[in-house]
């Protein structure tokens, strides 16, 4: 028996979670993922196109997503060679996996069920765009204190 748990997720363009699907580690890739899909399309049913990782890449499902949702799964493919290289769409995915580990309960798997690291990606998503919607508006309020003239900026 394999221990611990996978997390699938769907983003966005921006990196932000859409879909999350937590299961035991031993459950193959490729069986999840209609789970996934199910979940996704259950929340938006305007996605056209998918960008996948390589344990998505069975004609079947590709085929079966087609016809149900009528959506594109393109594979992502690693490039050939050594080192480190930045795979356009597949580093969004990466990005977003790379942010959520810096929540300390999901760098490593704390939690009995499910359900509560899936609760757990969630917050740790709402926790990010929080942040970036506070240094956006952090920054506009700095400017535009900036363009007031020096007598108004004492007053206030």
């Amino acid at each position: 028996m394999i221990k611990g748990r996978k997390r699938h997720i769907v983003v966005d363009t921006t990196g932000y979670p859409i879909v999350v699907v937590v299961h035991a580690a031993n459950i193959y890739d490729g069986h999840a993922a209609e789970q996934v899909l199910n979940v996704l399309f259950s929340i938006v049913n305007t996605v056209k196109k998918i960008w996948a990782d390589g344990a998505y890449k069975g004609k079947e499902f590709i085929k079966w997503a087609k016809e149900k949702f009528n959506c594109v799964i393109e594979v992502v493919k690693k490039k050939k060679g050594q080192g480190f290289h930045v795979i356009p769409w597949r580093w969004i995915v990466e990005r977003t996996f790379a942010w959520l580990n810096r929540y300390r309960r999901l760098s490593k798997d704390y939690e009995r069920k499910p359900t509560s690291s899936k609760s757990h990606v969630y917050v740790a998503s709402i926790r990010l765009m929080l942040r970036r919607i506070f240094k956006e508006r952090a920054k506009k309020f700095a400017e535009s204190i900036a363009l007031l003239p020096p007598a108004a900026t004492a007053a206030a």
